[in-house]
């Protein structure tokens, strides 16, 4: 392939509205998930943003993003130094994204291009949905917060006032000698 060639194939690939994002939002919004795309305040400007959920997909090409054990990610034969490097600043760059989304209370889910391949692509879908599903309920689930429990709770009164101490001591109830007093 010569220079103009490889130009023109790699100026034509799109980094928005690519066939496996269009494939997850169409499933979503059948399903009643809305949300907004690409949205421009958070970091990485996600694929897919559900507010309502606190979660942003990004839907990855496997070779742009390096997707280990994939068919689809193999190093080109010509240039290899710079492809590698290439690939190896884009998985940096998204786990920085993803460190700094999870940070700012976001969840993170990656969709891959090969888990949208037909015989796996319904499976991954409902395995979305379920995902997003729980995420949603895990998030707004009844928790209990247990008090820490302080040492023994004081009055502050001395110690030598009735009702108080270590020792016992003897109540005068009738001055009438030791039938009258009562022990606490």
């Amino acid at each position: 392939m010569t220079k103009e060639q490889r130009h023109r194939c790699m100026a034509a690939i799109h980094s928005k509205d690519t066939k496996p994002e269009m494939l997850v939002r169409k499933y979503l919004f059948a399903r009643g998930f809305r949300y907004r795309l690409n949205h421009p305040r958070l970091p990485g400007r996600p694929d897919i943003v559900l507010r309502r959920y606190r979660t942003v997909i990004f839907v990855n090409g496997c070779f742009w993003h390096g997707h280990d054990g994939c068919k689809a990610y193999v190093v080109p034969k010509s240039n290899v130094e710079f492809w590698k490097a290439k690939i190896e600043r884009n998985r940096q760059r998204d786990k920085e994204q993803q460190r700094r989304l999870a940070e700012m209370g976001w969840h993170c889910i990656t969709v891959w291009e090969c888990q949208l391949k037909p015989k796996v692509r319904q499976r991954t879908l409902e395995s979305l949905a379920f995902t997003l599903n729980e995420i949603f309920l895990n998030d707004r689930k009844v928790r209990t917060y247990r008090m820490p429990e302080t040492a023994c709770a004081e009055a502050a009164e001395p110690d030598d006032a009735i009702g108080y101490g270590v020792d016992k001591k003897q109540l005068p109830l009738d001055p009438g000698g030791p039938k009258g007093k009562l022990e606490y």
